[in-house]
């Protein structure tokens, strides 16, 4: 069986009441900020965590580890150095 083609999203999408539909950039950003605002506020900076990329370049781990430490109050980060 061949591989289905896989098309790229161009706008966001959000869910409400099950079902995914288009949003703005904004209305998205907006909803990820509430949702990691939520998370923090109910079980505290630890419950969320990142994973980073070994691959990606010093100072995209560099941003990814001080949205973690600043951004969400937490040290649970990874960039899977070990491959």
């Amino acid at each position: 069986m061949a591989p289905r083609p896989y098309t790229r999203l161009t706008t966001p999408l959000v869910r409400d009441h099950g079902s995914l539909r288009t949003a703005t950039w904004d209305e998205a950003l907006d909803r990820a900020a509430s949702g990691f605002r939520r998370v923090i506020a109910e079980h505290g900076g630890d419950a969320l965590g990142i994973f980073s990329c070994s691959k990606a370049s010093n100072e995209m781990n560099f941003l990814a580890q001080k949205l973690a430490r600043i951004g969400f109050g937490t040290h649970n980060i990874d960039s899977c150095n070990r491959t």
